[in-house]
């Protein structure tokens, strides 16, 4: 499959299932908002290494917030409940509740509930106060600035992890622009976060090493630099990959922002130095979410 001169390798992204929930972050301002949403999610690239993976969804306007202020939805996705039980509470306590007029709600009704107020209500050493919005419970914490409210609970979904499109690129600048531009799409998908740094990671990762206690260790099949040493899965003209991984909420959200990816990549086309698309997978024994690409873009 050629698009605009772009080949779309026969390929497909291995993706696992993982528990998220989805969360609203308001403040008095949408600077404030934001962040304490990007400071809530931080050092949340990879399960690996940081317990979790997170990031910001979207913007959400005012009229859209259970408090009318201006809010940020945030995803946070771990490998099991019993993990995501642990990471979101930690996270609100560290980085929304000391974030200025900051508040958190629920973003997802239903499965199994993780806990933000029924946790975080005990900061205020029994001065907190609890209040029935319908048939929901919020708490009011007092602080200096004057009180946090969270509400009680969230609900959480059976998610996707580590979908991902590989960018093969003529030089370093040419795929970091056709991933930011991917990203710009992949962005305005709802459902979905890209957890790397800008929605982007340099350092893609094959599973397992040669060093006991590694997990994973550099992809050596897509790195230039070891074309002559190794087996490679790069054409001569690639001199730079760059990777997108995708986590969400459903299979067919990470589809959708997998296509809205590639979309983007094609449309810069061979005349912007995009050699081809590819995807990371370990022969299906990693994950049982395939997203193949020729059939994604069919």
């Amino acid at each position: 499959m050629i698009l605009n001169g772009v080949e779309i390798r026969d390929s497909f992204a291995e993706a696992f299932p993982m528990v998220g929930t989805r969360l609203i972050i308001t403040a008095d301002t949408a600077k404030w908002a934001m962040i304490a949403a990007k400071t809530m999610t931080g050092f949340a690239t990879s399960v690996i290494g940081c317990g979790c993976e997170a990031g910001v969804e979207r913007e959400v306007p005012a009229e859209e917030t259970p408090d009318g202020r201006p809010g940020v939805a945030v995803l946070i996705f771990a490998m099991d409940i019993k993990g995501l039980k642990s990471v979101v509470p930690n996270r609100i306590g560290q980085c929304v509740l000391t974030s200025p007029t900051s508040a958190c709600y629920a973003g997802i009704e239903g499965g199994e509930p993780i806990s933000i107020g029924k946790a975080l209500k005990y900061f205020g050493d029994g001065w907190q106060i609890a209040k029935k919005v319908g048939d929901k419970r919020i708490w009011r914490v007092p602080v200096m600035e004057g009180e946090f409210v969270c509400d009680h609970e969230t609900g959480s979904v059976s998610g996707v992890g580590g979908g991902n499109i590989l960018i093969l690129g003529a030089s370093r600048r040419e795929a970091l622009e056709a991933a930011e531009a991917a990203v710009e799409a992949m962005s305005k998908v709802p459902g979905n976060i890209l957890p790397f740094p800008g929605g982007v990671v340099r350092s893609g990762s094959k599973v397992g090493s040669k060093y006991k206690g590694m997990f994973a260790s550099t992809n050596n099949f897509y790195c230039p630099t070891l074309r002559s040493q190794t087996e490679t899965k790069l054409p001569p003209e690639v001199a730079s990959v760059q990777e997108i991984v995708i986590d969400g909420v459903s299979f067919d959200a990470v589809s959708a922002c997998t296509r809205a990816g590639i979309e983007a990549v094609v449309k810069l086309g061979r005349d912007k130095g995009i050699i081809a698309i590819d995807a990371g997978n370990y022969g299906g024994d990693l994950g049982p979410f395939h997203f193949k690409l020729r059939e994604i873009m069919a």
